[in-house]
């Protein structure tokens, strides 16, 4: 079951609201949880096991964790018996260094940490990269090893880095054990952002997995975030996609298609996976939750740096905060630092897909990122502001076919006659200009702030909240939600209002007439 299926729109959701909504506070958890395991189970009811044990797995070592934390705080030692505390430099984390413990107390709270990492690693060798690697293996050994051709379960890298996250920051001691193994599994299967993040770390939601709002406001601000995200998926993602499966299937495209595929396909990631984070988001918001934002405009990004700042922002950081920074991030001299974001961003390209083109992707940015690191940042600066926009999506456009194509040799031929190694164009290449022009021109005019403001300016209302902190506590989330009722003023509330519910109801029907025509409505992430 996906976000953007009649399934979901008129069956599930309307169903599980009303039953999450009559039910006491101490049961919606309960119904949460229940709620979850069915959408994961309705298209994979065997794998929604794994989810079950990873659930299981990091509740236990956490509880155990916590535990060998504590005597560690209650044994005798020579100092104060407090544990010493830094700020990380590239990032707003606590780290704890805990120099006063003994090294053998704490060796016994890293034999749980190991446990959880290896079991939820497993999982994803076992389960995402048990083909990958067992062919690759073949082909440098010359063997013959049968692979085990698993099914991908949905949202296992985004579940397992969730509960990993967990224990890594009870360890830290940045967050108490979950006690309650009902609300810590409500947790791991909370279904709004199972399937497409955003990553949700346990000490964003700890607070309001026990105690949270719900009121009229903050359901409708949901609602329209969650109607925003699904116009985004279904009247642009699709139907720019339409335009990339033109253009991919051409074997020697032109430099005018091609250029028309990687702007297609650009456009399709980022709609379709920042539509499903909106939705998640807006979802959140309707059941008492505040999901960090995910996406920040990263078109109008000036740099490769500044991209992967708005781009994916949950996966973005929990590489920094679980990878980088314990590498020792910047403050370890230049070269450890660029070995450093070489090493995070191989782990991103392998993260995302099972596939040597992913890997690319990855070293590929990881290229662009030292170097910007070294002299490209200081170059670019003395540019233009608009000759730095451009540098970036230049760059950023020939990422797409890197990550669009597994063939790595199908690629290759993409970017070089992007890069003029082809006719210019013809006349299928000019009848898909033509045809999606305008679809290119609204995808343009979505992906900046500029759409947001124009329907603030018509509907009265104030900016939509982007940069609430993933530390946030419950008052300030509660504060970072927009007031309605605010805003440049028309002539009335009342009309403000009419204005915004028509305007929700059209996206509405358009997307349910869109679903219901059967038209291309495709689920990027089962590649993921």
């Amino acid at each position: 079951m996906i976000f953007s299926s009649l399934t979901f729109l008129q069956g599930f959701l309307p169903l599980c609201l009303l039953i999450y909504f009559l039910v006491p506070r101490q049961r919606k958890n309960l119904v949460l949880l229940l709620a979850s395991l069915l959408f994961y189970a309705w298209g994979e009811p065997v794998y929604v096991v794994l989810m079950i044990f990873s659930a299981l797995l990091d509740y236990c070592c956490g509880r155990v964790v916590e535990h060998f934390r504590a005597q560690e705080a209650a044994a005798p030692q020579g100092g104060a018996g407090q544990q010493v505390l830094s700020r990380s430099s590239d990032a707003q984390e606590i780290v704890p260094q805990d120099k006063s413990v003994p090294r053998s107390q704490r060796n016994k709270a890293r034999i749980p940490l190991l446990i959880s990492l290896c079991g939820n690693l497993g999982l994803l060798c076992v389960f995402k990269y048990s083909d990958f690697l067992i062919a690759t293996l073949n082909s440098l050994l010359g063997t013959d090893f049968p692979q085990p051709n698993l099914p991908l379960p949905i949202g296992i890298s985004f579940y397992t880095f969730q509960t990993m996250s967990y224990t890594i920051d009870v360890y830290r001691g940045e967050v108490n054990a979950q006690k309650n193994l009902l609300d810590f599994a409500a947790y791991v299967t909370l279904f709004p952002q199972l399937i497409a993040g955003p990553i949700i770390r346990y000490q964003t939601v700890a607070e309001e997995m026990e105690h949270r709002d719900h009121t009229p406001d903050l359901f409708a601000e949901g609602t329209r975030r969650f109607v925003c995200g699904l116009a985004k998926k279904i009247l642009l993602a699709n139907n720019i996609g339409l335009l990339w499966e033109a253009a991919s299937a051409q074997a020697a495209p032109t430099m005018l298609t091609a250029w028309l595929g990687a702007i297609a396909y650009g456009f399709q990631i980022y709609f379709d996976f920042s539509g499903y984070s909106d939705m998640a988001i807006g979802l959140g918001r309707m059941l008492g939750f505040h999901f960090p934002e995910n996406f920040n405009y990263p078109f109008i990004a000036d740099s490769i740096t500044d991209f992967w700042k708005r781009w994916h922002i949950s996966m973005s950081s929990w590489f920094r905060d679980y990878i980088y920074i314990p590498l020792g991030g910047s403050r370890c001299g230049l070269a450890k630092q660029l070995r450093n974001i070489a090493v995070v961003w191989l782990l991103t390209g392998f993260w995302h897909g099972a596939s040597w083109n992913f890997v690319l992707w990855g070293v590929y940015f990881g290229i662009l990122l030292i170097l910007e690191k070294l002299c490209l940042l200081r170059l670019t600066a003395k540019l233009p502001q608009a000759l730095r926009h451009l540098y970036a999506l230049l760059l950023i456009s020939f990422s797409w076919p890197i990550f669009g194509f597994e063939n790595i040799r199908q690629g290759v031929v993409w970017i070089r006659a992007m890069l003029g190694g082809s006719t210019l164009c013809d006349q299928s290449a000019l009848y898909l200009l033509v045809s999606y022009l305008p679809m290119l021109l609204l995808c343009a005019l979505a992906a900046t702030p500029i759409g947001h403001r124009l329907y603030q300016r018509l509907c009265g209302t104030a900016p939509c909240t982007t940069d609430v902190p993933v530390m946030a506590t419950a008052a300030q989330k509660r504060a970072a939600v927009p007031n309605m009722a605010c805003g440049p003023q028309l002539r009335s509330v009342r009309l403000q209002s009419l204005l915004e519910c028509s305007g929700m109801l059209c996206l509405v029907l358009l997307s349910m007439a869109y679903l219901v025509s059967g038209s291309y409505n495709p689920f990027l992430y089962f590649r993921f």
